[in-house]
């Protein structure tokens, strides 16, 4: 049992990780909390069921779709919102971001309602892969397989490339790249776009085998809080490796402690962690 309950706990962890990333690259970058960045997430997965339901293109494939349409409800986001509240003082930017988080959960319940849709006839479905004692499932195999790629393809972009280093220079001090030209007002913007993409990534792969409905971002966006917390402000790779964390930490607690006591788990070992080391286990 124990390995089925490790591997599980890994497999959903990467995804946690990926949340994660988004959320922690705009606090990390522009020290703004964005309440809606589960919601983000969900309509990555509705947008997902819908262009296979009328389209028929399954998730794996549609997932450039909905990775570049949250990339620009991020960045659209930033323009029409975050620019205004992003030099107030934060609780400014909170309360806007906690509000644009009901418009689009509310929008969301309004235009689809409160049902749960599924995807039972995905290229992935019912599909699983058995290792020894340990059964996987195949879309959550794929959906971590996914996540780490996309994880390391973001990191990859932040260390490697020009707009990736001018993301380091903002996050660490915004007035001196400011002076060393960087146009911050861009980086913001682009930030906020990635942050997106992260979700919309992560929002297809996640509709082949989770449920959609308004509020199934909500879950990760709570967890993405804990493990960016957990993983460090702005680190790519600590939000992967704390997301696995809580990933085992959910899994594990959930068999030996019972179902309704797996997030007591998760949020003392966030308890614990803030006492000993407020930057997170892997923060700068």
């Amino acid at each position: 049992m124990l390995p089925q309950l490790l591997a599980s706990g890994v497999i959903m962890g990467t995804v946690y990780g990926l949340v994660a990333v988004g959320l922690g690259l705009i606090w990390g970058v522009m020290d703004v909390i964005n309440f809606a960045h589960g919601d983000f997430l969900m309509i990555s997965m509705y947008s997902s069921f819908w262009v296979y339901t009328l389209f028929r293109v399954d998730p794996i494939l549609s997932w450039p779709i909905e990775t570049a349409l949250i990339f620009a409800l991020g960045y659209l986001t930033y323009k029409v919102i975050i620019k205004r509240v992003v030099d107030a003082p934060g609780l400014s930017a909170l309360l806007a971001t906690f509000g644009l988080s009901l418009i689009l959960r509310n929008a969301a319940q309004f235009l689809w309602s409160a049902d749960y849709r599924y995807l039972p006839d995905t290229v992935v479905a019912d599909r699983r892969l058995l290792l020894g004692p340990v059964m996987i499932g195949l879309p959550q195999l794929v959906a971590a397989f996914g996540s780490i790629l996309m994880t390391f393809a973001v990191f990859y972009f932040v260390r490697r490339t020009r707009m990736g280093r001018a993301i380091q220079a903002t996050s660490m001090d915004k007035d001196a790249a400011r002076l060393m030209g960087v146009d911050t007002e861009r980086v913001y913007a682009f930030t906020f776009g990635l942050g997106g993409a992260c979700v919309g990534f992560a929002g297809a792969l996640l509709s082949t085998f989770f449920p959609v409905y308004p509020e199934s971002g909500a879950l990760y966006s709570t967890l993405a809080f804990v493990i960016v917390a957990l993983g460090g402000f702005g680190n790519v790779k600590g939000a992967l490796q704390a997301g696995i964390i809580i990933g085992l930490a959910e899994a594990l607690g959930g068999f030996y402690l019972g179902t309704q006591f797996k997030y007591t788990v998760v949020f003392l070992i966030y308890l614990l962690v803030m006492q000993v080391r407020p930057k997170g286990l892997f923060g700068w």
